[in-house]
């Protein structure tokens, strides 16, 4: 992928970084869940526009059928906040770096205060339609994913 489209692929169009996200991360998890039951992810509805309609429980098309379970879904921001200070569960040292999302290295930079929290992840891209490919199908993403 690299020596074909160069380093830097995904800033070049959301079909190159929806390769790259495949390539990277989508797949490995694929792999990873094979022959699994099910799986929990962190997923919440107020994170952004792609996850308004994140259920609690789902079958995972994308990962064989599998139960993927989203206990926090309907979470907000700050009950997360309540609940790690609350059982004093450790925060990524990045968080204060003014990353509250972090995905690969090139593709998340720090957000400013007031910024939206997953405003540093893939800046370049339509928020209202950017996600890696992990939490989508590839009916949800088109050829791109």
């Amino acid at each position: 992928m690299v020596r074909s489209r160069g380093v830097n692929l995904f800033y070049e169009s959301v079909e190159n970084r929806q390769l790259c996200c495949r390539i990277r991360k989508v797949e490995p998890l694929r792999r990873a869940l094979a022959g699994l039951d099910a799986w929990v992810a962190g997923l919440r509805r107020d994170q952004n526009v792609t996850r308004t309609e994140t259920p609690k429980v789902e079958l995972d098309a994308a990962h064989g059928g599998i139960v993927k379970l989203n206990p926090i879904a309907d979470w907000t921001h700050d009950e997360v906040l309540g609940y790690v200070r609350a059982h004093e569960i450790p925060i990524n040292r990045l968080n204060a770096q003014g990353y509250p999302s972090v995905g690969c290295d090139p593709c998340s930079r720090a957000i400013a205060a007031g910024e939206d929290p997953r405003a540093g992840r893939w800046w370049w891209e339509d928020p209202e339609t950017r996600e890696c490919g992990i939490h989508v199908g590839e009916e949800d993403q088109g050829s791109g994913i």
